[in-house]
């Protein structure tokens, strides 16, 4: 192989960042796979723009950039302030009612635009606003209104998140303005949509259907942000088998369950997330100091690399892409970590098949061609002629530091699969004969500088034509 490939996947989000300096083209050549449109920030024309721009560059670079939107949820929000900020002090007693307008807020008391909160609160409860910044005691209830005292005090700004400790928050998951941005994600054509605050998949298979009858082929990432979704292994259980891919989104869901905990359940969703074969993603944070900064904190680099060390397919940054001032620097540094931690070798994942009974022949079939790659000397990649992602998903499940190379003529699915770790997504038209298609395949990523005279692959075929699940390891060939 002529050089390392990176296998993690980096998400980058865009925002009016991006929108300047040709910083878009930068973060894709810099390395970005995917691009996040964030529906709880910016105008639904922006998006569009934003869309239309990452397909064009895209084109271009000849490259295959996933498209992921971001559903704003049930996100609880603080109003706003009569001078947009105040001081709280530990001590104060500080009043959240439901019922108080905007723009009248101040160190006494607040509004929310969340009506039903006053029932979903118990006197004792800690209530946490600006991703726990500011914590604050229930002391009362009474109708709408909130009575508290401030245990951890600061500056508190308008319209910051309000969370309660060990979660129970009630409201809806999809709002109607998530439903709006269904319907934008599907004029868009977006590749995944992410469902923000799901409960079980009861609220999985509700958005799943209105994606649908959308017309929109998106597929499905839930966030795990909850505390009660990870509570026990049978709720993050029913999450990822609903979901086709999940997100560790830790900012919501540490200030939920605590920051000492967020580390031991994010190593859990990944591990069960890889053994349930979706895909995982990591987010929040990964690199906040390059916001302002152009480099990270030695802190900052450790955690991107052991999420990656975790076996994250991939990891996403927030505001260092979509408002900082160093977004293709902050792409290019958490490329070059990756690549330094996928140095490491750790647990391979085939360790939990050993036992384990297959349900159908194409799991089988990976599982074979990745045991064969993995273990017969000289092997410097895997290619999978396949027309539909599953296949590539289920290989790269099994860890290896062999690159999978993904071969279709559909755009959609090249797109698809930018999110799994270590499947490298080429074009390529097939002829229908396999015999000429391998030939092809094997010359095609030789030319492009991929494989080098000599090296074998493991090459695997499904009937792309006939659509049906009869698979086959047709070639472990010699490079020309």
């Amino acid at each position: 192989m002529p050089r390392q490939l990176r296998r993690t996947k980096i998400i980058a989000t865009l925002g009016p960042a991006t929108d300047k300096d040709n910083n878009l083209e930068k973060i894709i050549v810099s390395g970005a796979n995917i691009v996040r449109l964030n529906f709880s920030h910016g105008e639904t024309k922006e998006h569009f723009i934003r869309a239309k721009k990452v397909r064009e560059i895209a084109s271009k670079l000849r490259k295959h950039v996933a498209i992921l939107g971001d559903l704003q949820g049930p996100k609880i929000r603080i109003s706003t302030f009569q001078g947009n900020k105040i001081y709280l002090k530990s001590g104060d007693n500080f009043l959240i009612d439901a019922m108080l307008r905007n723009n009248i807020g101040d160190h006494k008391c607040i509004g929310v635009d969340y009506e039903e909160l006053a029932q979903d609160v118990h006197s004792g409860d800690l209530l946490l606003l600006d991703d726990g910044k500011i914590q604050l005691k229930v002391i009362t209830i009474h109708n709408t209104k909130i009575y508290t005292k401030v245990i951890i005090g600061g500056i508190l700004t308008n319209r910051k998140g309000l969370n309660k400790l060990g979660g129970g928050l009630s409201a809806k998951v999809l709002t109607n303005k998530d439903k709006i941005d269904i319907m934008t994600a599907a004029q868009i054509g977006v590749d995944y949509l992410a469902i923000s605050f799901p409960r079980s998949s009861i609220d999985l298979n509700f958005a799943r259907k209105l994606v649908v009858d959308a017309g929109s082929h998106a597929k499905i990432i839930s966030k795990i942000e909850r505390a009660e979704v990870v509570a026990s292994d049978e709720t993050i259980d029913d999450i990822i088998h609903a979901s086709d891919a999940v997100m560790v989104a830790r900012g919501d869901l540490g200030v939920e369950i605590g920051e000492p905990e967020l580390v031991g359940v994010q190593k859990k969703i990944i591990k069960r997330a890889c053994a349930l074969n979706r895909a995982v993603i990591t987010a929040t944070q990964m690199m906040e100091s390059m916001v302002h900064n152009s480099m990270p904190t030695r802190a900052e680099v450790m955690d991107v690399a052991n999420a990656v060390l975790d076996g994250t397919d991939a990891v996403m940054l927030s505001a260092e892409t979509a408002t900082g001032q160093y977004p293709s620097e902050t792409v290019t540094t958490v490329a070059n970590v990756c690549l330094g931690a996928e140095k490491i070798s750790n647990v391979n994942f085939l360790t939990h098949t050993h036992q384990k009974k297959f349900n159908n022949v194409e799991e089988i079939i990976a599982i074979s061609a990745m045991y064969t790659a993995n273990n017969l000397e000289g092997v410097s990649a895997v290619i999978a002629l396949t027309e539909f992602e599953n296949t590539t998903l289920l290989m790269s499940r099994i860890n290896s530091k062999l690159p999978i190379f993904a071969l279709s003529q559909h755009k959609h699915t090249l797109n698809i699969v930018t999110l799994y770790k270590g499947v490298i997504p080429i074009y390529f038209n097939r002829t229908g004969d396999n015999v000429i298609d391998a030939k092809y395949a094997r010359n095609l990523l030789r030319d492009k500088g991929f494989l080098t005279s000599g090296e074998l692959v493991v090459m695997i075929q499904n009937d792309a034509y006939n659509k049906c699940d009869m698979m086959n390891i047709s070639h472990i060939l010699q490079v020309e």
